[in-house]
């Protein structure tokens, strides 16, 4: 019996350490595209829309750069980075073509909602405007800042300044810089985007995407978080506003600047080949009639359809996934949780996480 029973303890300890050795994840950053449509992920530019001298006023150069005959060989020309790295060595979920699905829970398909889903884990029918009110759910990035050698390794860079409420920064205590919030740091760098963001030009209202994403590179490498938050969002002002060039050149924008993100996490001994990259947006957009892709809200047929790419030392690299399948956004909390080995479990309801994203 003693021999049986330190075998089992044995086999116990193997297991254990197995199971650790298997989790090469120490570190997180999530990417989000404010309402970058699938239909331009997987398809490249839209047929329609880019020969549409209303939404398109540069057909010329839109199309000389990111027209080709078919939607794969369009989806490299505007997505470089997700068709070669990401498609090589990650998943991408989405392509609605192979009846491969991922939506919001939600009802209401816009931003704050789909935010909220996306980091509670929890598709709160309260949370249902996009107004600056605190959000009362536990995100997932609080939770991990809790965690121990995650507490102050947690911080996000938003373009939007409605961040601050849906992560609800004065309770859950991670660093939020959105919009115009200055960033008052050591850094020689940070304070050159500092003064840069103050004196540039606004076209959408908010600070360029540049900034918020420089300013997030250089805190990455002058702080070194465990987890690191960064959100754009002019693809979704310039969409609403009718601009399908500029929707257009900022989704090359976004994707080379995540490309440079991985460069730089590839580059830092901390981070390479240990931190997994996760890329997603809030909402989708309209498709069913030419004029709806600027528009999203439950009123827009599609703009429940999203998207998700993920890549890291967990993660099996399957690409593009053309298998019937229907995931939800709400997943998304539990998984990036789970990644770091931890189980999110809040006081709200949430969904199992993606387990193909976990080998």
């Amino acid at each position: 019996m003693k021999r049986i029973w330190l075998s089992l303890v044995f086999i116990g300890m193997v297991g254990a350490l197995s199971a650790q050795t298997k989790q090469k994840t120490e570190n997180l950053v999530i990417v989000t595209m404010d309402g970058m449509r699938w239909q331009e992920v997987f398809g490249g530019v839209d047929e329609v829309l880019v020969n549409d001298s209303v939404f398109n006023r540069d057909r010329e150069g839109i199309k000389n750069k990111f027209w080709a005959a078919t939607p794969e060989e369009r989806r490299t020309k505007l997505f470089p980075f997700f068709w070669s790295e990401i498609a090589q060595h990650g998943q991408l979920y989405g392509n609605r073509k192979y009846d491969n699905k991922i939506d919001n829970s939600n009802p209401f398909w816009f931003s704050y909602p789909g935010y909220n889903e996306i980091f509670t884990g929890y598709p709160d029918t309260a949370v249902n405007s996009n107004d600056k009110i605190y959000n009362k759910n536990e995100n997932v990035l609080e939770f991990l800042n809790r965690q121990k050698g995650f507490t102050g390794k947690v911080a996000a860079f938003t373009t939007w300044d409605c961040f601050p409420y849906i992560l609800n920064e004065p309770r859950s205590g991670i660093y939020v810089n959105s919009d115009v919030d200055t960033l008052d740091f050591n850094s020689p760098a940070l304070k050159l985007i500092n003064d840069m963001q103050f004196l540039t030009t606004r076209p959408i209202d908010v600070r360029p995407d540049i900034f918020t994403y420089m300013a997030g590179r250089e805190y990455l490498k002058a702080y070194k978080p465990r987890v690191l938050y960064i959100a754009f969002d002019e693809t979704d002002d310039f969409a609403h506003g009718g601009m399908y060039d500029q929707y257009i050149k900022s989704a090359y924008s976004q994707d080379q600047m995540i490309a440079d993100l991985w460069k730089t996490l590839q580059s830092i001994p901390q981070y390479k080949g240990k931190t997994t990259l996760i890329v997603t947006c809030d909402h989708g957009r309209g498709d069913k009639e030419k004029s709806n892709w600027q528009h999203h809200g439950a009123k827009i047929e599609d703009a429940h359809e999203i998207w998700l790419a993920v890549m890291g030392p967990d993660t099996k690299p399957m690409g593009e996934l053309k298998t019937s399948g229907q995931l939800y956004q709400r997943q998304i909390a539990t998984t990036i949780a789970k990644l770091l080995g931890y189980d999110f479990k809040p006081s709200h309801p949430v969904k199992e996480p993606i387990e193909t994203v976990l080998k």
